[in-house]
């Protein structure tokens, strides 16, 4: 493979966990905990629109395969005709003596134009049928990955969004009641009217914030209505509480090599790569002769009335052969097309392999890093608590001026927004290392034996 034989920061074992060999085989069930969003899925996997294009491109590819494969095998059927024919006089075969015009009936049990294969076009062309089938049922497993994924993100985004308002609306909460306290000390004559323009800055751009935020959980409500493909239920479970808790929190990362039997993508790029070696044999067998049958068996009478008396038995045999002499190069054209299509497929089947890779390794770096950046923003906002309590003090007692107060408080709003979401995105990098370990196509877990 095109990539090297660990992922970046793993060990010389790839990581196992409960049994279960590889992501892959983990169901959505077990890695979402939150009750709310397990309800949600199954509405997703039956109305999605996308969903249910992609089902039907499976079966669209299913009949198409058929449609191929039937070319594999003679084409019977149940044959009636009548031939009514006028020839001049000295054109018939006995001379004036004949009928001006002649009629034939003719039914029986018939083949038209059946194929042998002795060079294998028709199976190479039904391999390559069933082959862009595969590819296209795997297309179909990575809809559902993605939309799995989608919608896990719109749901999450809306609770990050939620979290957000919350902590906008309390902080609006302190910020008018600090603009209350300036507000009567400088009623009182303690203050300054510098002081409550201040105050109510820090307020209007905590009300500025929770505009921001509701236009987003707005346009989140709708997104996640779009992906369920129905308006949002009202009866829906209870959701958990927002933390990492959410989703799974180890996942078994196996080898690199475990992505060509595990990612869907990859599978349909190598289903895709056999039907382009496939074409190659068609168009190779295109140079050799072809041969094709037709057959009749049945009865054949002048007349209607008398089509199926004794004796009118008949039948006809007519094999064709063709051979291929001279085409203008189209051949040998076509042959070069299917080769070059093959060597695409192969460059296409490496960078699927090697975008694999990357979005594993990306998540991955994100698994080692977010839980420090969470610690050291936590520590951060213990210290930003501090400082406003501290600054909040010495203002009131006449040390400093508000401006330190107003410092604080946009330091920890700051702090505070910047932790909420360094935990949403610590899930959503989760979320994309189980879709790039190829989880999210099966409902319950495949626990190896």
């Amino acid at each position: 493979m095109p990539v090297p034989d660990q992922f970046p920061g793993q060990g010389s074992s790839p990581a196992q966990s409960d049994g279960i060999q590889h992501t892959a085989d983990l169901g959505w069930e077990t890695f979402f905990k939150d009750e709310r969003l397990k309800a949600l899925i199954p509405i997703a996997l039956e109305n999605n629109r996308d969903m249910r294009i992609a089902i039907q491109r499976v079966e669209e590819a299913r009949a198409l395969y058929g449609i191929q494969r039937s070319d594999r095998f003679p084409q019977i059927g149940v044959n009636a005709q009548q031939t009514a024919q006028r020839m001049p006089e000295d054109m018939r075969a006995g001379g004036a003596l004949s009928p001006s015009v002649t009629r034939s009936n003719i039914a029986g049990i018939g083949m038209t134009n059946f194929e042998l294969d002795f060079f294998g076009r028709q199976r190479s062309l039904s391999e390559a049928a069933f082959e862009q089938y595969l590819a296209t049922q795997q297309a179909r497993t990575t809809v559902q990955i993605n939309l799995i994924g989608q919608l896990a993100s719109t749901y999450f985004t809306l609770r990050n969004l939620e979290a957000q308002k919350e902590l906008v609306n309390k902080t609006i909460k302190s910020r008018q009641g600090t603009l209350n306290l300036v507000q009567s000390r400088y009623s009182g004559g303690v203050a300054s009217i510098l002081d409550v323009n201040q105050a109510k800055t820090t307020l209007e751009a905590a009300k500025a914030s929770l505009a921001e935020i509701t236009r987003g959980e707005m346009r989140a409500r709708n997104a996640l209505q779009l992906i369920l493909g129905q308006p949002v239920p009202a009866n829906l479970p209870p959701a958990a509480p927002f933390t990492s808790d959410v989703v799974m929190g180890k996942l078994p990362t196996g080898l690199p090599s475990a992505l060509l039997t595990r990612r869907p993508d990859i599978l349909a790029a190598e289903n895709r790569l056999k039907a382009a070696n496939a074409n190659i044999g068609a168009a190779r067998a295109a140079f050799f002769p072809s041969i094709s049958l037709t057959g009749l068996l049945g009865i054949a009478s002048p007349d209607l009335g008398s089509l199926f008396d004794g004796g009118n038995g008949m039948w006809s045999f007519n094999p064709v052969i063709n051979i291929p002499i001279f085409t203008a190069g189209k051949l040998s054209n076509n042959l070069n097309l299917a080769e070059v299509l093959s060597d695409i497929a192969v460059a296409e089947y490496e960078k699927s392999i090697q975008t694999a890779f990357r979005e594993v390794a990306d998540a991955l770096a994100g698994e080692s890093t977010y839980q420090s950046q969470l610690e050291a923003l936590r520590a951060q906002q213990a210290a930003a608590y501090e400082t406003l309590k501290i600054a909040n003090l010495r203002y009131s007692s006449g040390i400093d001026s508000f401006l330190q107060v107003q410092s604080a408080e946009v330091a920890l709003f700051t702090v505070q927004q910047g932790f909420l979401q360094t935990g949403f995105d610590s899930i959503q990098n989760r979320i994309e290392l189980y879709k790039a370990l190829g989880g999210g196509w099966t409902q319950t877990s495949v626990i190896s034996k």
